[in-house]
């Protein structure tokens, strides 16, 4: 029976400061580095033990993913670092401060944007400082697969090939796998995994730092859903 353990990164600098952030490369706060750490002895106390790691090419889920692996003495496990598992973009609303956002546009406006399946945000236009075409971590990919704003239908279209191509044929092998990435991507992955409804899984909430353990049958059916916390 194989194991998937999915921890969305902790708390950001742009957690804190309450800003849409998306694609944009934001650091661990200090409160962050604690929840990624804390994660780690979970997983430790959990006895979970990993055969593959894998993270976002974005600083605060790769330093969370490291921590965890340290805290669990499991930095040699092997890693695998994807775009794919980027947060969903967030267009023109990244950099912006989210409440400041709600009193301009509305704040059930704003839920819709961060929540809904599949309602855009504003997309980002060709050269503006948010777009990350310029970015050499994407520097290989088609430029079409760069995105200008992603909704969540998006972000799981983009999770997909890699969950297909890599992920499940591990879990079938009966291989554990760790996902250190973030609020929506994992959220995608959730929903495809439980099967969750378009509609429900609006109020599906990632807490930052928090280990969420699937187990699996021989088909890759989920037979547990546990969540770690002190």
């Amino acid at each position: 029976m194989s194991k998937l353990v999915l921890i969305r990164h902790g708390q950001s600098k742009w957690n804190l400061s309450n800003q849409f952030t998306g694609w944009v490369d934001v650091d661990l706060s200090d409160k962050g580095v604690e929840e990624a750490k804390t994660a780690g002895k979970l997983v430790k106390k959990a006895g979970l033990q990993f055969d593959y790691a894998y993270t976002s090419v974005l600083t605060r889920a790769i330093k969370t993913l490291h921590y965890v692996l340290e805290e669990s003495d499991q930095l040699w496990v092997p890693e695998t670092k994807t775009w794919r598992l980027n947060e969903r973009h967030y267009g023109a609303l990244q950099t912006l401060n989210k409440k400041a956002t709600a009193e301009k546009y509305g704040s059930e406006q704003v839920h819709i944007w961060r929540r809904s399946y599949d309602t855009l945000p504003p997309l980002v236009k060709p050269g503006d400082k948010n777009a990350a075409n310029d970015d050499r971590r994407y520097a290989d990919l088609d430029p079409k697969l760069v995105p200008r704003g992603e909704n969540l239908k998006v972000t799981l279209e983009r999770v997909m090939p890699l969950w297909e191509d890599q992920i499940a044929p591990k879990l079938l092998d009966g291989k554990n796998i760790v996902i250190a990435a973030h609020g929506n991507s994992l959220r995608a992955l959730s929903k495809y995994i439980e099967d969750i409804s378009d509609d429900d899984i609006m109020n599906l909430e990632m807490k930052t730092g928090e280990p969420v353990v699937y187990d699996f049958d021989d088909k890759l059916n989920m037979t547990n859903k546990t969540k770690l916390d002190e």
